[in-house]
C-alpha cells in the first residue's frame, strides 16, 4: 500500500468536494500530514474507509435565521450547524455568532473538534455551528429575537444524547439563556445537558468561563516542565481580549508570569506593568469596549491600531483571538525575540507557515486541538453534572481540568514519541492520538 498517495487521494477529494473553503481545506491537510505513521501501523483503517469517513461531516444543516430589529425591519442571517462525527459520543461544539461565520469556517471548526474531543478521554463526538449574525451594537432585545430564532429551528437537531452546543465568539452566557430558555419553550422540556456554558445558578459548571484559557496555560506549563522551566518571571503576549485571552491572562498571573500586551480588532496593548485584569475585565465584558479604553484609563499602558501584538518581545505567546492570526512574519518575529513557548488559545490560530517556523527553530508548540481542549472538557463536565443533578465547587473542577490537561499533554507526548520518535511534536501527537481514538470506535461501529 502506497500510504503517501492514500493521504493525497484523500485531500484531493476533500478539496474537490468542499470548493471555496480553505479553512477548512487547511485543517484537513494538517491532520492528514500527520497520520501517515499511523495509516502505515493500521492498514485496516485504509481498508475501512475511516479517512474519507472523517472527512465527510455526517450532517450539514444550514438554514435561514429571520428576526426583527429594534426599529421594526425584518433581518435575514443564515445558520449552521455541522455534525460532523458522533463515534466518541453525542456531537459536542460551540456555536460562532460572527459576520465572517460561512459552512467552510463552521467545517474546519468542527473537524478540529473531532480529535480535540477524542484528546479529553470522555465521551463526546465532534461538531460546530453558528450564524453570520453580528451581535456587536445589538440591543439585549435584538440578541434575544435573534437567538429564539435560530433555536426555533436547531432544536429538532439538539438533545443531550444528540448533539450538545456551547458557546464561541459572540456567544457566552447571555446568549446560551436565551437559546435555553426557547429550547425549554419549545420542547417542554428542562433538558439541561442539551446546551453548556450555562450561568451556575441553573445548570452551568465552575470554571467553564475560566476553562479554554486557563487549559492553554496548563498545557503550556507542561510543556515547559519538560524543560525544566515555568512561567515565573516570564514575559508573556496574549493575543485576544474576549474570554480565552482573559482567562489565560489570569492563569498566568497565578503562576507568576507577567501578560505584558493583549489584543482585539482594533489593535494591540501594552502594559509593561502587567495587564491590570480587573480594568481589563470592566473595558472588555461590563462595558463592552474597544481595548483602546484600558489605556485611556491607565497611564503606563499604549495602545497601538498599527503592528500587531506579536511585534512585543516575550518569552511565551498564547494566541487566542481567531484563525489563522499569526503569520509566518509573526513566527519570525517572535523566534528572533526568543520565544520559548506558542500555545493555541483559539482555534487554529498560527498558519501553517509559522507552525514550521516554530517546529523548525525548536520552540515548544501546542497546537489547539491539544492546547485549548479544556474548554470542550469542562463543557463534559457540566453535562456530567446536569446528569447527575448535581454541582461540584470551583476547586473540584478546576482540579478535573488541571487532570485532563496534563493527561492530555501526557498522551500527545507518549503518541509523537512512538510514532515519529520525537516527544516534543505535538502536532504529530495530538493528530494521530485523538485519530487513533475515533479510527478505533468507528471501526468498532461498522460502515455507518
Amino acid at each position: 500500500m502506497n500510504v503517501t498517495a492514500h493521504m493525497e487521494a484523500v485531500y484531493a477529494e476533500v478539496r474537490r468536494r468542499n470548493p471555496g473553503e480553505p479553512e477548512f481545506h487547511q485543517a484537513a491537510a494538517e491532520v492528514l500530514d500527520s497520520l501517515a505513521p499511523a495509516v502505515e501501523r493500521h492498514p485496516e483503517y485504509v481498508e475501512n474507509g475511516i479517512l474519507e469517513r472523517l472527512c465527510e461531516p455526517e450532517r450539514q444543516l444550514l438554514f435561514r435565521v429571520p428576526w426583527v430589529d429594534d426599529q421594526g425591519a425584518v433581518r435575514v442571517n443564515r445558520g449552521f450547524r455541522v455534525e460532523f462525527n458522533s463515534a466518541l459520543g453525542p456531537y459536542k461544539g460551540g456555536l460562532r455568532f460572527h459576520p465572517s461565520v460561512n459552512l467552510g469556517i463552521v467545517k474546519f471548526l468542527g473537524f478540529e473538534q473531532i480529535f480535540k474531543n477524542a484528546l479529553t478521554g470522555m465521551a463526546i463526538g465532534g461538531g460546530k455551528g453558528g450564524a453570520d449574525f453580528d451581535p456587536k451594537g445589538r440591543s439585549d432585545a435584538e440578541i434575544m429575537r435573534f437567538c429564539q430564532s435560530f433555536m426555533t429551528e436547531l432544536y429538532r437537531h439538539l438533545g443531550e444524547h444528540t448533539d450538545v452546543p456551547a458557546g464561541d465568539i459572540g456567544v457566552g452566557a447571555r446568549e446560551i439563556g436565551f437559546l435555553f430558555g426557547q429550547y425549554k419553550r419549545i420542547t417542554n422540556r428542562y433538558e439541561a445537558g442539551v446546551l453548556t456554558g450555562k450561568p451556575v445558578g441553573w445548570g452551568g459548571s465552575h470554571v467553564r468561563t475560566e476553562a479554554t484559557g486557563y487549559g492553554a496555560v496548563y498545557f503550556a506549563e507542561e510543556m515547559l516542565a519538560t524543560r525544566g522551566q515555568d512561567f515565573d518571571g516570564r514575559r508573556v503576549v496574549v493575543s485576544g481580549s474576549g474570554n480565552v485571552a482573559v482567562y489565560a491572562a489570569e492563569k498566568v498571573h497565578a503562576l507568576g508570569g507577567r501578560v505584558v500586551a493583549c489584543s482585539d480588532s482594533s489593535g494591540f496593548l501594552v502594559d509593561e506593568d502587567g495587564i491590570d485584569l480587573d480594568l481589563l475585565k470592566d473595558v472588555k465584558e461590563v462595558r463592552r469596549a474597544r481595548i483602546s479604553a484600558y489605556a485611556e484609563a491607565k497611564p503606563t499602558a499604549r495602545f497601538s491600531a498599527r503592528g500587531t501584538v506579536y511585534d512585543v518581545p516575550c518569552d511565551i505567546a498564547l494566541p487566542c483571538a481567531t484563525q489563522n492570526e499569526l503569520g509566518l512574519d509573526d513566527a519570525v518575529a517572535l523566534v528572533k525575540h526568543g520565544v520559548l513557548a506558542v500555545a493555541e488559545g483559539a482555534n487554529m490560530p498560527c498558519t501553517p507557515e509559522a507552525v514550521k517556523v516554530f517546529r523548525e527553530a525548536g520552540v515548544l508548540f501546542g497546537p489547539g486541538k491539544a492546547a485549548n481542549a479544556g474548554g470542550v472538557a469542562t463543557s463534559a463536565l457540566e453535562m456530567q453534572q446536569n446528569a447527575a443533578r448535581d454541582s461540584w465547587t470551583f476547586e473540584q473542577t478546576e482540579t478535573r481540568l488541571a487532570a485532563v490537561m496534563r493527561g492530555v499533554h501526557a498522551e500527545c507526548r507518549a503518541t509523537a514519541e512512538a510514532y515519529g520518535g520525537n516527544a516534543e511534536d505535538y502536532v504529530l501527537g495530538a493528530n494521530v492520538a485523538g485519530f487513533l481514538r475515533v479510527a478505533r470506535a468507528m471501526t468498532a461501529q461498522g460502515v455507518i
